[in-house]
C-alpha cells in the first residue's frame, strides 16, 4: 500500500490486481462461508440457494497484516473472472448481512476529494480493523456492515461506463446506500468492498452455475430482487471491456 500511495484510479487498481492474482491475499479469505436464501418458485415450490462468499471484503496482505483494498468494476471483475467468482446482488449483500456472526456499524469519513486516495483506505481499513477485534470474533467469521458493496445489477445493462453500488448497513439493517448507478465504472472510495461469491450455488443441495440461477425466472426472484438477469455471463463480459 505504501508503494500505490501516489497512485489512483486504474493504475492503482493494476498493482491491486497483480497482487491478488499472484497470490497476495489472507488466509482467512479464502475459506468461503455459505448463505443460505429461501424462497418459492412460481409453482409454489420451496427452495433454498446456497451461495458461498468470501468471509470479508477483498484485502491484499497476510493474516497478521492486510487492507482491504476497494478497485473499480473492471478491475473486481477481473479478479472475479480470473478466480471464478461472481459479484454480489443487491439481495445477496442483505442476505450476507443478515448472517454475518459479526455486523460492524458503518463508519463515514469526511467526504473530501481524498477519499478515493490510498491514505484514506488505508485509514478506513484500520478503523475496521478496531471495530473487528472489539468484537471478539476471529478473523474468518462472516463479517458485513463496514462497506458498501459494488454488486451485480440489471441496471448496469443500460447504465453503460457505470458502477453499482449498494449496502454499508445500520446495525437496524437498513443500508446507508441504496442502489445506485452514479459513478464511472473506475470510480473506487474508501467506503467501497469487492465481496466475491462462488461461480457455482447449491440449489436444494445441487450444484448450479450462479450465472444460470440468475437467468432462471424461476430462481433468480430469490437471489436477485430485480427479476431475472438475462445471459449474465455476455453483462459480466460487457462491463469488464
Amino acid at each position: 500500500m505504501r508503494a500505490a500511495t501516489s497512485l489512483a484510479g486504474s493504475q492503482r487498481d493494476s498493482v491491486i490486481v497483480e497482487a491478488v492474482l499472484g497470490g497476495n491475499v489472507p488466509q482467512f479469505l479464502r475459506r468461503l462461508v455459505p448463505v443460505t436464501l429461501e424462497g418459492t418458485t412460481r409453482d409454489d415450490r420451496d427452495v433454498r440457494i446456497t451461495i458461498c462468499v468470501t468471509p470479508d471484503y477483498l484485502a491484499v496482505g497476510d493474516d497478521t497484516d492486510f487492507v482491504r483494498t476497494p478497485v473499480g468494476l473492471p478491475a473486481a471483475l477481473r479478479i472475479a473472472g480470473a478466480l471464478d467468482f461472481m459479484l454480489p446482488t443487491p439481495r445477496m449483500v442483505d442476505a450476507i448481512y443478515a448472517a454475518a456472526s459479526v455486523r460492524l456499524p458503518p463508519r463515514p469519513m469526511e467526504p473530501t476529494a481524498a477519499m478515493t486516495s490510498t491514505r484514506y483506505f488505508v485509514e478506513h481499513n484500520a478503523e475496521v480493523d478496531r471495530q473487528r477485534t472489539a468484537s471478539g470474533q476471529p478473523l474468518g467469521a462472516l463479517t458485513a456492515g463496514h462497506k458498501k458493496d459494488v454488486v451485480l445489477s440489471r441496471r448496469l445493462a443500460k447504465a453503460h461506463g457505470k458502477v453499482a453500488i449498494y449496502g454499508w448497513h445500520r446495525p437496524n439493517g437498513r443500508p446507508i446506500q441504496p442502489l445506485s448507478t452514479v459513478h464511472g465504472a473506475q470510480y473506487a472510495d474508501y467506503s467501497h468492498g469487492i465481496r466475491l461469491v462462488a461461480a457455482t450455488a447449491q440449489v436444494n443441495g445441487v450444484p448450479r452455475p450462479l450465472a444460470e440461477v440468475l437467468a432462471d425466472p424461476d430462481l433468480a426472484g430469490i437471489v436477485s430482487g430485480e427479476g431475472p438477469i438475462e445471459r449474465p455471463d455476455r453483462l459480466v463480459a460487457a462491463l469488464g471491456d
